[in-house]
C-alpha cells in the first residue's frame, strides 16, 4: 500500500507511470510530458468487495432521449444516453457553453432537472447568457465553483449533469492546482463514477491546445464514452460538430450550426454552405457531392494554376491533404499529358469544408485540369469518383443518394465511374468514364 504523499511521475499524453523522473516518456516518446504527482492517503487503493459477473442475455440497452437539438442528436447517434459521459472540446469562444446551455434549457423545459456546473464563470454571467438564449427556465440549476466534490454533493434528483470545464475543476482527493494532469484525471473519474452509478447523462467541457487536441492527459479521451469536437472559422458564423469517439454510435456524422444573436441554430440546407450556386462557368471550379455520415453535401472545389518565375513551384492545399494534391498532379501529368511543373498550384474547398471523402478526387483533378488549360467546366455538371495511380476512375459509395441531392439542386449532368453498378436515378444524365483522360474529354477539356 502506498504511503502518504508518495511521489510518482506520470505522462499526461499516454498515462505512463514511473517511479523515477524521466525527460522523455518511454511509452509514447514525448519530451517533457512526464510530470510529478503526489499520491495522497485518500487515493490509496482499497480491497474491492467481491463481485460476480453478469450474463449478457437479458441485459437491456441504456435508454436514449433527445437533447432538443437535432444536429447534436445526429452526432451522438440518436440522442443522449443514461449514464453516458460526453467530452465536448473546442476552441475558446467557439460556442461550447452556448450549445450546452441551450441543451440544458431544452431538457429543463421538457421536465428534466439539470445541474450546470461552471468553474470559470460567476452565477451572474451564466444567468445573463441563459436569459439571452431563452434557457432561464424552471428546472435548470447552476453551481458556480471549482470544487467538483461540492458540486456532486448537491447532485440529488437531477437528470443531467454538465461540468464546464474539466480543466477548471478541483477535487480534494488529489493534490495540485486545477488543470494539472493529476487533477484533470481525478475530476473526470469522479464525474464518471457518479454518472455510471446513478445513470445520469454527463457532459464534460474540455479546452483545446494549440495543436488542436483536448488539453490534459490523453487518458481523458479513453475514460469517457463519447468525444465531440466543436470547430469553425474565426471569421465565419458557421460551426461544425464531429464525433471522434462514440461508444453508442458512429463517428461519421456531422452537425452543422449557425451562430446567431439568440444562440446556435441548425443549418437548414447544408449544401448551400459549400457551394455558391453560380450560373457562370469559371476555369478552375468543379463541383462534387460528398457524404458526411448519412448526409450528402454539395462541395465546390477551386484550383488556380499560375505561371511562376521561380525554379520551385509552390503547392498549397486547403480542405484536403497536400499529399493528395501532389498525387493528383502527378497522375494528370503522367496519364493526361498535361505538365504543371512550371506552374504554382493553389487548391481550396469553398466554405472551409474539410474533404475526407475519396469521391471528391475526380472533382479536384478536373478543377486542376480546368485551371491549367484555362477552360471552364459546365456549371450544371458534378463529378463523382476516386482517382487511382494509373488514372482509373473508381466507384464511390452511395452514388444514388449523391445524385438525388445533385438533382435537387439543379444539376443536369454527372460524371461517374464506368464500374458503377448501382441503379442510378434518371433525373441526372450520367456520363460513365473509365479513366481520367476519358473524363477530361467527356466535359470538353481535352
Amino acid at each position: 500500500m502506498a504511503k502518504k504523499n508518495e511521489v510518482r511521475y506520470s505522462c499526461y499524453q499516454c498515462g505512463y507511470v514511473s517511479l523515477s523522473p524521466v525527460g522523455r516518456c518511454p511509452k509514447c516518446g514525448e519530451w517533457g510530458s512526464v510530470e510529478q504527482e503526489l499520491i495522497s492517503s485518500s487515493a490509496q487503493s482499497e480491497r474491492a468487495r467481491p463481485m460476480s459477473p453478469q450474463k449478457v442475455l437479458g441485459l437491456k440497452p441504456p435508454r436514449r432521449f433527445s437533447s432538443g437539438i437535432g444536429e447534436l442528436d445526429r452526432v451522438l447517434g440518436g440522442g443522449m444516453v443514461e449514464g453516458g459521459v460526453v467530452l465536448l472540446g473546442g476552441q475558446p469562444g467557439i460556442g461550447k457553453s452556448t450549445l450546452l446551455l441551450q441543451v440544458c434549457g431544452n431538457l429543463a423545459r421538457s421536465g428534466s432537472k439539470v445541474l450546470y456546473v461552471s468553474g470559470e464563470e460567476s452565477a451572474s454571467q451564466v444567468a445573463l447568457r441563459s436569459s439571452r438564449l431563452g434557457a432561464d427556465v424552471e428546472g435548470l440549476e447552476i453551481f458556480c465553483h471549482s470544487d467538483v466534490d461540492g458540486a456532486l454533493e448537491v447532485l440529488s434528483d437531477h437528470g443531467v449533469l454538465v461540468v464546464d470545464s474539466v480543466q477548471a475543476m478541483k477535487t480534494g482527493e488529489e493534490s495540485g492546482w486545477p488543470g494539472t494532469p493529476t487533477q484533470v484525471r481525478a475530476v473526470a473519474q469522479r464525474c464518471i463514477d457518479v454518472a455510471k452509478s446513478r445513470g445520469i447523462p454527463t457532459v464534460l467541457v474540455g479546452h483545446i491546445t494549440k495543436e488542436g487536441r483536448i488539453a490534459g492527459p490523453m487518458l481523458l479521451e479513453h475514460m469517457v464514452d463519447t468525444v465531440l469536437l466543436f470547430s469553425g472559422e474565426e471569421s465565419s458564423a458557421y460551426r461544425v460538430l464531429r464525433a471522434t469517439k462514440n461508444r453508442y454510435g458512429g463517428t461519421d456524422e456531422v452537425g452543422l450550426f449557425q451562430m446567431e444573436g439568440r444562440g446556435l441554430k441548425a443549418v437548414e440546407d447544408p449544401s448551400g454552405l459549400y457551394w455558391n450556386r453560380g450560373d457562370e462557368s469559371v476555369p478552375g471550379v468543379a463541383v462534387t457531392v460528398v457524404m458526411e455520415g448519412s448526409r450528402p453535401l454539395v462541395a465546390e472545389v477551386q484550383a488556380l494554376a499560375a505561371t511562376t518565375v521561380f525554379p520551385y513551384p509552390k503547392r498549397t492545399a486547403r480542405g484536403f491533404s497536400l499529399n493528395k494534391l501532389h498525387l493528383l498532379l502527378a497522375v494528370i501529368q503522367k496519364r493526361c499529358g498535361l505538365s504543371t511543373s512550371g506552374l504554382d498550384v493553389y487548391a481550396n474547398v469553398a466554405g472551409g469544408l474539410d474533404l475526407r471523402d475519396p469521391g471528391a478526387d475526380l472533382a479536384l483533378a478536373m478543377a486542376l485540369v480546368s485551371s491549367a488549360s484555362d477552360r471552364a467546366l459546365p456549371s450544371d455538371c458534378c463529378l463523382l469518383g476516386e482517382v487511382g495511380l494509373v488514372g482509373e476512375i473508381r466507384p464511390v459509395g452511395r452514388t444514388p443518394q449523391r445524385l438525388k441531392e445533385a438533382a435537387r439542386l439543379g444539376f443536369k449532368t454527372a460524371v461517374v465511374s464506368a464500374r458503377e453498378g448501382e441503379e442510378l436515378p434518371p433525373d441526372v444524365k450520367v456520363i460513365r468514364v473509365r479513366s481520367l483522360a476519358e473524363a477530361v474529354a467527356s466535359v470538353g477539356l481535352g
